[in-house]
Protein backbone atom coordinates (compact mmCIF):
# COMPACT_ATOMS: atom_id res chain seq x y z
CA UNK A 1 0.00 0.00 0.00
CA UNK A 2 1.66 3.48 -0.61
CA UNK A 3 0.06 6.63 1.41
CA UNK A 4 1.14 10.24 1.62
CA UNK A 5 3.98 10.49 4.36
CA UNK A 6 1.69 13.48 5.88
CA UNK A 7 -0.79 10.81 6.61
CA UNK A 8 1.70 9.76 9.41
CA UNK A 9 1.99 13.04 11.29
CA UNK A 10 2.26 10.65 14.44
CA UNK A 11 4.98 8.67 13.63
CA UNK A 12 8.49 8.31 14.72
CA UNK A 13 10.64 8.06 11.64
CA UNK A 14 14.13 6.66 12.18
CA UNK A 15 17.10 6.79 9.47
CA UNK A 16 18.31 3.23 8.33
CA UNK A 17 21.61 1.97 9.72
CA UNK A 18 22.97 2.14 6.57
CA UNK A 19 22.66 5.88 5.60
CA UNK A 20 25.59 8.54 5.73
CA UNK A 21 25.27 12.03 5.79
CA UNK A 22 27.56 12.47 2.62
CA UNK A 23 24.31 12.70 0.78
CA UNK A 24 24.06 8.67 -0.13
CA UNK A 25 20.99 6.96 -1.14
CA UNK A 26 19.09 7.24 2.46
CA UNK A 27 15.34 5.93 3.61
CA UNK A 28 14.05 6.34 6.79
CA UNK A 29 11.21 3.70 8.63
CA UNK A 30 8.56 4.07 11.24
CA UNK A 31 7.17 1.42 13.29
CA UNK A 32 3.55 2.02 13.59
CA UNK A 33 1.55 0.54 16.44
CA UNK A 34 -0.14 -2.12 14.89
CA UNK A 35 3.27 -4.00 14.19
CA UNK A 36 3.43 -2.12 10.33
CA UNK A 37 6.32 -0.45 9.00
CA UNK A 38 5.97 2.43 7.03
CA UNK A 39 8.75 3.12 4.86
CA UNK A 40 10.12 6.93 2.75
CA UNK A 41 13.14 8.57 0.92
CA UNK A 42 14.88 10.90 3.52
CA UNK A 43 14.78 13.60 0.59
CA UNK A 44 11.36 13.82 0.11
CA UNK A 45 9.35 13.64 3.36
CA UNK A 46 6.42 14.56 1.83
CA UNK A 47 5.83 11.97 -1.03
CA UNK A 48 4.87 8.65 -1.13
CA UNK A 49 5.47 6.11 1.67
CA UNK A 50 5.28 2.52 1.35
CA UNK A 51 3.31 0.43 4.14
CA UNK A 52 4.03 -3.05 4.93
CA UNK A 53 2.24 -5.34 7.70
CA UNK A 54 4.17 -6.49 9.78
CA UNK A 55 4.41 -10.24 8.80
CA UNK A 56 5.60 -8.68 5.15
CA UNK A 57 8.55 -6.59 6.51
CA UNK A 58 9.64 -9.66 8.73
CA UNK A 59 9.59 -11.45 5.78
CA UNK A 60 11.14 -8.72 3.31
CA UNK A 61 14.12 -8.64 5.84
CA UNK A 62 14.68 -12.14 6.53
CA UNK A 63 15.19 -12.08 2.81
CA UNK A 64 17.59 -9.72 2.85
CA UNK A 65 19.72 -10.75 6.07
CA UNK A 66 19.69 -14.26 4.14
CA UNK A 67 21.17 -13.15 1.23
CA UNK A 68 18.11 -13.50 -0.98
CA UNK A 69 18.73 -10.20 -2.93
CA UNK A 70 22.26 -10.85 -4.63
CA UNK A 71 24.33 -7.65 -5.66
CA UNK A 72 22.00 -5.09 -3.80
Amino acid sequence: MITKADALHNAQWFKSSYSNDHGGDCIEGARLADGSMAVRDSKDPHGPTLLFTADAWRAFASAVGDGEFPGV
